[in-house]
């Protein structure tokens, strides 16, 4: 049954679409955080096991926060490692296990690319497609990437 909450079919089709690039990368994202968790080493092994941990915790909230909101909408959550891949903005670095400031530093790149990503989805889906919900939504999360890519600078610097 669609949902018959003042947006139109195409809308909502349209809102869905930048929600799953947006599932796809922060499951990706979340994929990356939980290599490093488990290949970190270095002097800063156990901060930075720890900070790894706690980045793919928030993120796999984040993931089903994402798919939710796709299916309160009337989607379907794409699910697959083929389908996040296909969709994702997001760049792997499969068979590379870098030091721990390239491990950061190719997060901070990642957090950094979905919130200027998702800066231009709330314009979008505000605008073009007249959502508001969704656009506070992906507000919020933004905030969150901010508040994470702040650590990851500190952590850099």
């Amino acid at each position: 049954m669609k949902p018959n909450i003042g947006i139109s079919e195409q809308n909502l089709e349209g809102v869905i679409k930048i929600l799953s690039t947006l599932l796809a990368d922060e499951y990706v994202l979340y994929t990356k955080a939980r290599n490093y968790h488990w290949n970190v080493i270095g002097m800063q092994f156990n901060d930075l096991h720890k900070f790894f941990q706690t980045l793919y915790e928030e993120l796999n909230e984040y993931v089903d926060d994402v798919a939710e909101r796709i299916r309160t909408l009337g989607g379907n959550a794409i699910g697959t490692l083929k389908e996040f891949l296909e969709a994702t903005r997001l760049k792997e670095h499969p068979g590379e296990y870098p030091d721990a400031k390239t491990m950061l530093s190719n997060l901070l790149n990642d957090y950094e690319t979905i919130i200027r990503n998702l800066r231009n989805d709330i314009v979008t889906v505000s605008e073009k497609y007249q959502d508001l919900g969704t656009a506070d939504f992906l507000t919020e999360l933004m905030e969150k990437h901010e508040k994470t890519a702040w650590m990851l600078r500190a952590f850099l610097s």
